[in-house]
This record gives structure tokens, C-alpha cells and sequence, in this order.
């Protein structure tokens, strides 16, 4: 290996990696399987790739093109070289408009094509649901068709010419009329007419196999389009010429319900003589809610075009009226319209669980069938789970005949997996036996293709063969694929995690307490790929700030998974002491963005607390973990001794600053946030009380409300009281049989007086820098100061969203086995949803500005924003936030060795939607660290909503705001 390492140095331009963490990346793709390569290599050009075969074939050493590695079936992933497109070959170098041709590198994702040709009116056709992700270069090699198929076709369709190194160094460029055939593949078709005429089911998605069919006469012997769906086993393509499409300029969505699934199948064939854009089908237990979708148990969604909004909604309902259905919806909003098919998107991701939990897996992904059989074959297919003793939820493109499903194998113990094996056979024969194709739209790679004899016959997977070693003699690429393949029950990626859970400090709770389980959520959807974040969606911001796979989402998932595997076979070898993973972990912001945005629910913040809690368990932990990590600390000391003056005023001698910043691990362009001269709690102390009686709303006073923006808490308190609410404090003191406290509880009996007083605290700093034995012990102290609270009813209100997110997940996930910590959890609300939920008659005050900023990450992941948004329109504060991170992130962004990934994040929304906004706009920011990175990189003033609302009604604003609960 060390001479295959240095000869590709030498002979390529491009990375190479040999070492672990470059390895690790790329041992799965979405698929059940894991094979573990040698080597890396992100070539920069064609030359590039011609010098990698060279020197592979040279040491007879198979090679594996991959782009964005969400292949289902196993066929990205490989024991030799793998070739990353992404990094370098993603450029559009073309487009022409009037020709309706793009030029593109493999490794373009394809929604930045899609960019490029939206101005012009244009589009290419296929879009698979990854289209944020999947590169033209994998559509390409498998034949990718996505939603819009009935419309356009499949990759196939779009294809017009491609270049390509062949294994022995060949540059063909692929056309029609045998442009670029290699020599003996038109002497192989004109010998094989008969059968090649014969032999191929007629379906729309006939994607299993070689095309060797686009090579007869009357197909204008296509060679282009025969390498269409070849998995990189025949040349590595380096450059396509595309097809665009006219993007209709208006689009409208028909949702039909029907009963169940077999009645939407039975329906989506019959809707293709209106010439939809897409016959999208699902069921309702792949919906989280179902309440934005009409009455019924499975939907179709019909997408139709037109030149404007009342031409496309005009096709629409002629749709509906020809349906028979339960119930319709028609929709023309592009929001509205995005929204729903974000559910039909994510379903390859919720359908890994099923509704109880368990876990489900590809490997039957897309079969396709006749249109007209679906209903039949959905039948058959049911039924053959039910005899296997199978769960899977059938979904996809209704009206081509492809189905979708994740089922739940038991892919962990061996009958398991022979059962796997089983239900393979039989359901290819099924397949089979309706006409159909084994994929219809992944590809075959190692999950299918042993068993494509049982759709084509041995004699025809005997030409594949044939063809196969006229393009590659030496069957250096991809070997094990489509042709001669693996068999298709090993390899499988599960079989080297650990069988009994290993000890862990957070509950894992939707895992049943398995960080194995945990870990193997990520299926290599890669929706954590995505380069530009839409909407309100926030994963994955180091991602898109540096491009690398190592700090994707996924990156992170694939290192951790081969450190469980271990010894067992794994790539990390040493445990919770890995420093790839350390590494790899190091540029998590802890967002949470992933338990939200990915489809399965991928939760990063928590695995990167735990891998801390371990990797420095015994060990000296780095600076920022003491330095901020216990920042409540150092802030109640600052408080206790009156000395916030004196640390303000020496943070301000730029000498001072940088001794304590190196001492600290701060990074040296960071400003230090001046401590507030008195707390929220003294401001608290001295005031006289006000707002109704009644029960009590406890208003939480968090590190950063306390210490370093009292300003939002006094506002808080402002409006809550306005609202006709009782605001009080938690308790200070730990009293056995006290009542609820108000933060000026004093302690008369002596046991107490000996326990001391104390502050509540979520625990997030300890949390987010994995010194969970410290974070437990915080939290529990917390839970004692709040048992009087957990005695009543009393709501629990949290301006800090990161904290609010703290105590709602990490607190009973961490203290799994203390139940007041789930009832502290239940008790929390965010300032907008008290005023919502307590004071549901009070109207705000009407401000009628436009808002810009960023809805807190946390927030978004873990609390939700829906009563943030109505808040804000009843107090005539329009507009949207934007998504994303800001980059701060809690400590994230003040460790040494951040700061320019932080800024990446701040650049990607936060500061773009500030500069854009009008003069005049309200900029929010309810999270600390959001407003901090506001002030120190824009010069830029954010503000809590609660103190915009406070503001309000101290200048008069509010005159019709009206008081009671």
C-alpha cells in the first residue's frame, strides 16, 4: 500500500489520502454495505484520472468513482481507490441557452446546475429527492430518475454525449451512431440482435443490467446512453454534455387522498393521460403529521405546469375531477407547494423507523413494475412481508410503476439475515413475474445484482458479461458489481458493531439506550451534504462552511461508526481515544440542526458530548473546556466578589485581553463580552413586585440572562406582567417541604442554612464541552432547588433558547434514571409560548416593522418556532428569519482555532439577511451567542423579542395592548 500511496502522489495532482479519517468516509454510501478501501484520490482533472488507472492498474488495484455517495445498493463504495469527484470536478462548464445543452463535471451537485439554467427558463429533467446532494456524475452511473420522470424521463433521457477514461487509459468521448464504442462491442451487438431485441422488459424504469438495447440500429446504436446506469463499471466519466428542459413557469400540486396505498396505485396509472409533471405516492405512516394533507390514508402527489398560476391550477383541478378520491388539495404557493414535498422528500430518511421505533434498511429500494400492475404487485408484495414476518411502508413514484421501501430485516444476528436472503429471492422472482425491473431507479450494484439471472435469464447476464470485459479487459472497475457480483447477504456494514451496548452516559432513549443503535440512525441519505441550507433548515453549517465530508453530519456518523466497530474490523482502532474522531468532531457547532433536518434523526450535538465525556475521561482537558465550559462558574464568582467592573475594565487592555485569551484557549480575534454590573437577579432583588396574583409563572434565570444581558430578563418581566402574568424567581435555597420561591427565599432552618444557597442551571456549557459527570452533578443540585416548583403546576419559562433546549432533551436524556427531570422538562416553555399558552387574551403591541435575523439553531431544532411566528404577526413584526447557524454556537465560536469556520457560518445567512434588510427592520436575535456574533462581526445590535416588546410598551406603542390572561 505504501508504494500504491507514493506513485499516485507522484503521478496526480489531486489529494490523496491513505489515512484513516480519508478511508473511513467512504466505506458506505446509503446502502447495507461496508467495503473498506486502500485509498482516496480527489482528482482535479481528466489527466488526473487517467494517471490513477494507470498507476491502480499497475498494481492491479480496482478503482471506484464515487460523487456524493448516496447510492442504495453499495455500488459508491469499494476495496481499492475510490475517486472523489466532488471536491474538484463540480464546475457547469457550459450552458446554452438556445441549444438547451450544459456541459458538467461529474462531481456537480445537481442543484447547482439547476441554478445555473433557472435564469434562462430551463431545467434538467431528472431529479431524484437527494437533488442537494446527488452530482450528474452518480445520476449518470446509475440512471437516475427522481420525481418528475413521467415528465422527462430518466438521467438516460438527458443524456447527449459523454467523455470517458476507459481501465486502460482510452479517452472515448460517447455518442450516438457508435461515437466512441470501444473496439468489439458493435461486433458483440450485431451477434446478439435477436435477443438484445427481445430480451429487455418495456417499462419506464427499467434500470437493472446493461443498456445494451440503446445499442441496436433503430436506437441509433446510442453508446452514451448505453453507459447510462453502468455504476462505474465500464469507463470513469469525466465530462457530460446534458439536455435541459423548458421549466414550466408556473406549477401548481394536486394532494389526492385515497383510502389506503392499493387504492392511490391503483389510481396513479390512469392519471397519465393528463400529462402530469410527477404521480408521487405515499401513505399516512410516513407522515409525521398528516394535518397539512387532505382526509385519507395514502396521497398522491400530482405536480402540473403551465404558463402561469391559473393555467397550472386549471390541470390541477381538471386532476381532482377526474380522481376518484376522498379528498383533494390544490396548491399554487411555492412555500406551500415546498412543504409538502419536503414530507415526500425525507421519506428515504423516516422510513429507516418504523412507527414503533424499530429500525428498517434499503436493499429492496426501488423495484418498478408495469404502471398498470402497481396496484397487483403492491398486493403480492404485501403479502410476501406478512410470510416473512416483514414490516416496510411502501411510497415513490406511483405513476412510473417504482416503489420505495425501507423494511425491517434483521440484519445483526444470522437468521436474520438468511431471512434477508429469502425474501431477496422471492421478491426478485415476483418482480420478475409482473413484468418488472429490479431497480427502477439506484441501480443494481451488490444488493441486486447476483439475482438479476432471475429477471434476464443466465444468457442474457452472460452478454453483460461479455460487455463488461470489452470496456474493462482487466476488470479493474468496480469488480463485484453488476456482473460476477458479491453476494448480496455479505459485506453488510452492521457486522462489526459491537452486539451488547457499550457504556454510555446519555439514555439514547428512541435507541433503547444502544449509542450502536444511535450511531447506525445515519443511513447516508447525506441531506447533511446539502451546500446551500433553504428555509428555516439549519444542518449542517460546518459542512457548508468547508466543504469536507469530514465535517458533514454523515462524516462524523461513518468515523464513529468505525470506532465501535473496533477491533472487530473497524479503521479506528483505539476507541473513545481516537483522534479522528476527535478531529472530525472538533467543527461540530453542536447546533442540533441534524435531530431536526436529517430524515432519521441524527443527533450530533449528543454523540459529540459523549465521545468528550470519554476521550477525556482521566485526561487534561483543553483550556476553553475550564475556561468556558464552566463559565457559570467563573460569572457567580465575578458576581459574588462585585467585581465585574475591574474584569470589564481589564478585558479592555488589549495586552490583558491576550494573556487571557491564550490562558483560556480563547481565539485571539474574539472580543470578550462585558460582564453586566449588576445580575438580573440583584436587578430582581431590589425591585417591588407587580403583575397579577394568581399561580406563578417561574421565570428561569439562565447564565447568559443572568450575567451578561440582564436586559432581556428585565423586558421578559416587563411583558409577562403586562400580560397579566405572576412572574416569580426559582428557588435559591433547597428546602424539603418549602413552597415555590421567587429567587429572595432566605433560609431559616440550619439544615438548610448548611446546604447553601444555590442557582439553578441547565448544565449546557458542561454539556456542550462533554464533561458530563460535572453536567449531572449540576443538574441534580437543580432538580433539588426545584422540587417545591415540581410540587405544583407551575410553568417554567426560558428566555435562552440554547437553554430551554438544555432542559427539554438533555436534562431527562442525561437523567434517564430521575424522574423529576422529565417533569422539569415537560414544565418548560420559550417567552412566546407562556404568552401564548398563559395569556392567551393578550394582544402585543403593534409595531408594524419589518424583522431580520436568524431563528436561534436550538430553537429550530429542538423547541420549535411556531409560537415565535405568531407572536411576531400579531405584533405586526413581518417577514422571515433566516435559517442556519451563526457560527458562535455557545463556546464554538470563542475556542481557539474557530474563528474562521464561525465567521463561514455567520456568512452563510445570518449576516446576508441582516445587511439585506431595510434600515428600519427589527433585527432578532433571542440567543446570547447569536447577538454577540451580530455585534462582533456586523457591528450590528440584535435584540431579544421580548425586548422589543418591552420597548413597545414603554414608548407607548402598545396603547391597545389589552392585560389578562
Amino acid at each position: 500500500m505504501t508504494d500504491l500511496e507514493a506513485d499516485l502522489r507522484k503521478a496526480v495532482r489531486g489529494e490523496v489520502g491513505f489515512d484513516v479519517t480519508s478511508r473511513a468516509l467512504v466505506t458506505m454510501d446509503a446502502s447495507n454495505y461496508r467495503r473498506v478501501p486502500l485509498g482516496v484520490v480527489a482528482p482535479r482533472d481528466a489527466d488526473d484520472v487517467a494517471a490513477v488507472l494507470e498507476v491502480c492498474r499497475t498494481h492491479g488495484v480496482p478503482v471506484v468513482p464515487r460523487g456524493g455517495g448516496t447510492s442504495i445498493a453499495g455500488q459508491a463504495t469499494g476495496t481499492g481507490v475510490v475517486l472523489d469527484f466532488t471536491r474538484h470536478m463540480n464546475r457547469v462548464l457550459a450552458l446554452d441557452a438556445e441549444a438547451r445543452t450544459a456541459v458538467v463535471q461529474p462531481g456537480l451537485v445537481l442543484d447547482r446546475l439547476q441554478d445555473a439554467a433557472a435564469p434562462h427558463g430551463l431545467r434538467f429533467g431528472p431529479d431524484p429527492s437527494t437533488h442537494s446532494r446527488c452530482t450528474l456524475g452518480g445520476m449518470i452511473g446509475n440512471n437516475s430518475c427522481g420525481s418528475h420522470s413521467v415528465a422527462w424521463g430518466t438521467t438516460a433521457d438527458s443524456v447527449a454525449e459523454l467523455d470517458v477514461v476507459t481501465a486502460r487509459g482510452q479517452r472515448l468521448r460517447l455518442g450516438q451512431e457508435w461515437a466512441g464504442a470501444p473496439t468489439g462491442l458493435r461486433e458483440l451487438v450485431d451477434g446478439e440482435l435477436a435477443r438484445l431485441r427481445t430480451g429487455f422488459p418495456e417499462l419506464p424504469r427499467r434500470i437493472s443490467g446493461y443498456a445494451l438495447d440503446a445499442l441496436l440500429p433503430e436506437h441509433r446504436a446510442d453508446v452514451a446512453r448505453s453507459f447510462c446506469g453502468s455504476e462505474g463499471t465500464l469507463g470513469v466519466l469525466t465530462e457530460a454534455v446534458v439536455r435541459l428542459v423548458e421549466a414550466p413557469r408556473a406549477r401548481a400540486l394536486a394532494v389526492l387522498g385515497y383510502a389506503d396505498e392499493g387504492a392511490a396505485a391503483e389510481a396513479a396509472a390512469g392519471l397519465l393521460v393528463h400529462r402530469p409533471l410527477t404521480v408521487e405516492g405515499m401513505a399516512a405512516d410516513l407522515v409525521p403529521t398528516a394535518a397539512a394533507l387532505p382526509r385519507g390514508g395514502a396521497w398522491l402527489f400530482v405536480e402540473t405546469g403551465g404558463s402561469s398560476e391559473r393555467e397550472a391550477r386549471a390541470r390541477a383541478e381538471e386532476i381532482v375531477r377526474a380522481a376518484d378520491v376522498l379528498d383533494a388539495l390544490v396548491v399554487t404557493d411555492p412555500a406551500g407547494q415546498g412543504a409538502l414535498w419536503r414530507i415526500r422528500e425525507d421519506a428515504s430518511g423516516t422510513a429507516t423507523r418504523m412507527p414503533d421505533g424499530s429500525e428498517a434498511w434499503p436493499g429492496w429500494e426501488d423495484c418498478a413494475v408495469p404502471p398498470q400492475r402497481l396496484g397487483a404487485y403492491l398486493r403480492d408484495f404485501r403479502g410476501l412481508l406478512v410470510s416473512h414476518g416483514l414490516k416496510g411502508t411502501p411510497y415513490g413514484h406511483f405513476g412510473d410503476g417504482c416503489i420505495h421501501v425501507r423494511i425491517d430485516f434483521d440484519l445483526l444476528t444470522g437468521p436474520g439475515i438468511a431471512r434477508f436472503r429469502r425474501f431477496s429471492e422471492e421478491l426478485a422472482d415476483l418482480v420478475a413475474a409482473h413484468g418488472g425491473s429490479l431497480s427502477g431507479e439506484h441501480g443494481d450494484g451488490q444488493a441486486r445484482a447476483e439475482l438479476l439471472p432471475r429477471m434476464y435469464g443466465e444468457e442474457m447476464v452472460a452478454l453483460f458479461e461479455r460487455a463488461k470485459g470489452i470496456w474493462d479487459p482487466d476488470d479493474l472497475l468496480n469488480p463485484g458489481m453488476l456482473v460476477r457480483p458479491a453476494p448480496l447477504d455479505t459485506g453488510l456494514r452492521f457486522s462489526v458493531l459491537p452486539r451488547e451496548p457499550v457504556e454510555v452516559a446519555f439514555g439514547y432513549p428512541a435507541d433503547g439506550g444502544d449509542f450502536s443503535a444511535a450511531v447506525r440512525r445515519c443511513v447516508g441519505v447525506a441531506k447533511c451534504r446539502t451546500t446551500s441550507a433553504t428555509g428555516s433548515a439549519v444542518m449542517c453549517p460546518s459542512f457548508r462552511a468547508t466543504g469536507e465530508e469530514a465535517h458533514s453530519t454523515r462524516g462524523r456518523a461513518r468515523l464513529l461508526h468505525e470506532m465501535l466497530a473496533g477491533e472487530a474490523g473497524g479503521l479506528v482502532t483505539d476507541g473513545w481515544r481516537s483522534e479522528e474522531v476527535r478531529e472530525a468532531l472538533d467543527l461540530c457547532l453542536s447546533c442540533k440542526g441534524c435531530r431536526t433536518d436529517c430524515p432519521v434523526g441524527v443527533d450530533m450535538a449528543t454523540y459529540k458530548a459523549e465521545f468528550l465525556h470519554h476521550h477525556y475521561a482521566g485526561r487534561r482537558r483543553p483550556a476553553a473546556h475550564h475556561s468556558m465550559g464552566r463559565l457559570p462558574v467563573w460569572l457567580r464568582g465575578v458576581d459574588r466578589m462585585r467585581a465585574a467592573a475591574v474584569v470589564n475594565a481589564l478585558a479592555s487592555v488589549r495586552p490583558l485581553a491576550a494573556v487571557a485569551k491564550r490562558l483560556g484557549g480563547i481565539a485571539p480575534e474574539r472580543r470578550i463580552p462585558k460582564v453586566a454590573t449588576e445580575t438580573f437577579s440583584r436587578w430582581w432583588g431590589r425591585r417591588k413586585a407587580r403583575g397579577a396574583g394568581g399561580d406563578p409563572v417561574i421565570l428561569w434565570p439562565d447564565t447568559f440572562t443572568e450575567h451578561l444581558s440582564p436586559s432581556v430578563g428585565q423586558a421578559a418581566v416587563r411583558v409577562l406582567e403586562a400580560a397579566g402574568l405572576r412572574v416569580v424567581l426559582p428557588p435559591t435555597v433547597h428546602l424539603e417541604k418549602a413552597p415555590v420561591g421567587d429567587g429572595r427565599t432566605v433560609a431559616l432552618d440550619p439544615v438548610s442554612l448548611l446546604r447553601g444557597r444555590g442557582r439553578v442551571c441547565c448544565g449546557l456549557t458542561y454539556v456542550s464541552t462533554g464533561q458530563l459527570d460535572r453536567a449531572r452533578t449540576v443538574l441534580r443540585r437543580t432538580l433539588d432547588l426545584m422540587a417545591p416548583v415540581l410540587e405544583t403546576s407551575a410553568p417554567v419559562v426560558v428566555l435562552e433558547p440554547s437553554c430551554a433546549a438544555a432542559l427539554r432533551t438533555d436534562l431527562p436524556e442525561l437523567l434517564h434514571d430521575d424522574p423529576r427531570a422529565a417533569q422539569l422538562a415537560s414544565r418548560v416553555l420559550t417567552f412566546a409560548e407562556a404568552l401564548e399558552q398563559l395569556a392567551p387574551g393578550w394582544r402585543p403591541p403593534a409595531l408594524n416593522r419589518q424583522v431580520a435575523g436568524q431563528t436561534h439553531c436550538h430553537q429550530h431544532a429542538v423547541l420549535g418556532d411556531l409560537a415565535e411566528r405568531r407572536l411576531r404577526e400579531a405584533a405586526g413584526l413581518t417577514g422571515d428569519l433566516a435559517g442556519g447557524c451563526c457560527g458562535l454556537a455557545g463556546n464554538f465560536g470563542f475556542e481557539k482555532g474557530h474563528f474562521e469556520v464561525s465567521r463561514a457560518c455567520a456568512e452563510d445567512q445570518l449576516l446576508p439577511s441582516v445587511r439585506q434588510a431595510p434600515e428600519d427592520a427589527v433585527v432578532l436575535a433571542d440567543g446570547f451567542s447569536c447577538r454577540t456574533q451580530l455585534e462582533q462581526l456586523a457591528g450590528v445590535r440584535g435584540r431579544h423579542l421580548a425586548e422589543v416588546l418591552a420597548e413597545a410598551l414603554r414608548s407607548g406603542e402598545g396603547a391597545d395592548a389589552e392585560g389578562g390572561p
